[in-house]
């Protein structure tokens, strides 16, 4: 088996990858969108290789990094099976028709048949199940723990095996299980981006939220949060809501009623209420908690909006009253959504906390926000320019990725060691990091670095 990178080997964007199993057969591992620098050398959203001989296209997860040209791959031609996980079935039009909205057209009739001729063409499997494709080979889906629905992906080809990991996830998430590692894996395709650093503990990230909520309180602040609409608001609010409830043992009922936390985006409100269908694929631990509260997601501060009118009403009532409020709103990076006009309004206020739990690519308005020191640096908003005199946090327990640890684990975890493991998904020096790690313990390693890539050292993201 060969492999052909389209996208998400150089940046942490844009992940595409085609299989070949013969000269006639392979299949396309995801079809993403490229977000911040990546964006800026991938101009166009449109589909640049040849579709033929890809007999079809198998979803790992459905964050728009990884699924958001499939429209352009449809428009391009592609009418072959889309196969993903059961709840990557249900979340995948829900993303794609938001997709659609904001980066292609407004037009609800086109987006109605974009969305159809998609949804056609899904055809989810079950995890642990081997599914065959044309020719000899098949696959099968494992839990990757990233967010609801994410797998990695086993192939095998006669006596060969090759394993895509899509995006991992971290040992501290709240609601999810765990990822396992492949039973075997002649080429682990092995995503890096937190291949240089280890990330906080659940119950240190725990306790720094608890502490901004406390001083949002005090200082009758705005704290704001983006996130990205599926997984990591989901996981906040399940969190927050112990959270909250620790701080009214702790500090009495009036701390409890003093503040309002607002979740402004639709789109996360819509996938939240499918997260709580999906109960069967939670954790045992989240299982439990619905022993004792059955909706975790729902909690008396919470506030929902979901029309653009309420969202600009919100922000004035914010100026005006002076209210403590935190808010979560999409998107997680800072590139666009209604987070953008709470930045607007905020960011100018030292009494303003800005809480990153997600990753922030390079070139992106949240990468500028955590480079621009407080009081010392300012970021471009919509071609105008806006002080950052807010207070900048990074939760990294909060990161849906795997850390460092959690990589190694995952790799050690496969029984015979790989031939060879080929990290993507990552910036040269969250690359070149996990390489040395892994090749200390023995492995071959390798991956193409990004020669445009300037950056010797990430800034802290999560």
């Amino acid at each position: 088996m060969e492999i052909t990178h389209h996208g998400g080997y150089l940046g942490v964007t844009g992940s595409c990858h085609q299989l070949h199993f013969k000269a006639n057969n392979s299949v396309l591992i995801d079809c993403g969108s490229f977000q911040g620098r990546d964006a800026k050398r991938h101009r166009s959203p449109e589909i640049e290789f040849s579709l033929d001989g890809i007999d079809a296209l198998i979803l790992t997860h459905v964050h728009i990094d990884h699924i958001g040209r499939i429209p352009y791959l449809i428009e391009a031609g592609f009418h072959r099976p889309i196969y993903c996980t059961p709840p990557t079935a249900k979340f995948l039009p829900i993303m794609l028709e938001d997709a659609i909205r904001l980066g292609i057209t407004r037009n609800k009739k086109v987006i109605d048949k974009m969305v159809k001729s998609i949804t056609e063409l899904i055809q989810p499997i079950p995890y642990g199940k081997w599914k065959q494709l044309p020719g000899n080979a098949e696959f099968r889906y494992s839990v990757a723990g990233h967010i609801l629905g994410s797998a990695f992906i086993e192939f095998r080809n006669a006596d060969e095996w090759v394993c895509f990991s899509g995006d991992l996830g971290s040992r501290c998430t709240p609601i999810l299980n765990e990822p396992t590692s492949p039973e075997r894996a002649d080429v682990l395709v092995l995503e890096s981006t937190y291949g240089d650093r280890i990330h906080e503990g659940r119950e240190t990230r725990v306790q720094r939220l608890e502490a901004i909520l406390l001083e949002t309180l005090e200082n009758r602040g705005v704290t704001l949060v983006p996130a990205f609409s599926l997984g990591r608001t989901q996981e906040l609010l399940f969190e927050l809501n112990e959270v909250i409830e620790g701080i009214g043992v702790k500090h009495g009922p009036s701390a409890l009623r003093g503040y309002d936390i607002i979740v402004d985006s639709p789109l996360a409100i819509k996938l939240t209420d499918i997260y709580e269908q999906m109960q069967p694929y939670w954790s045992e631990e989240a299982r439990e908690v619905l022993t004792v509260d059955k909706h975790p997601f729902i909690f008396n501060n919470l506030i929902e909006i979901s029309h653009a009118g309420e969202s600009s009403g919100n922000i004035e009532y914010l100026k005006r009253s002076g209210k403590p409020a935190v808010v979560i709103a999409g998107s997680g990076m800072c590139a666009g959504g209604r987070i953008m006009e709470y930045l607007k309004a905020f960011l100018h206020r030292p009494n303003t906390d800005v809480v990153f739990v997600g990753y922030q690519a390079v070139g992106t308005t949240g990468r500028a926000i955590q480079e621009a020191h407080q009081g010392k640096g300012s970021v471009f908003i919509d071609q105008r320019e806006y002080p950052v005199r807010a207070k900048t946090h990074v939760l990294s327990g909060y990161s849906a990725h795997a850390d460092q640890l959690d990589l190694i684990r995952y790799v050690q975890g496969i029984p015979v060691p790989p031939k060879e493991i080929r990290l993507i998904h990552g910036e040269n020096n969250a690359k070149k990091v996990l390489k040395e790690k892994l090749q200390a313990l023995g492995h071959n390693v390798t991956y193409t670095e990004d020669e445009n890539n300037d950056h010797s050292e990430q800034a802290d993201t999560e």
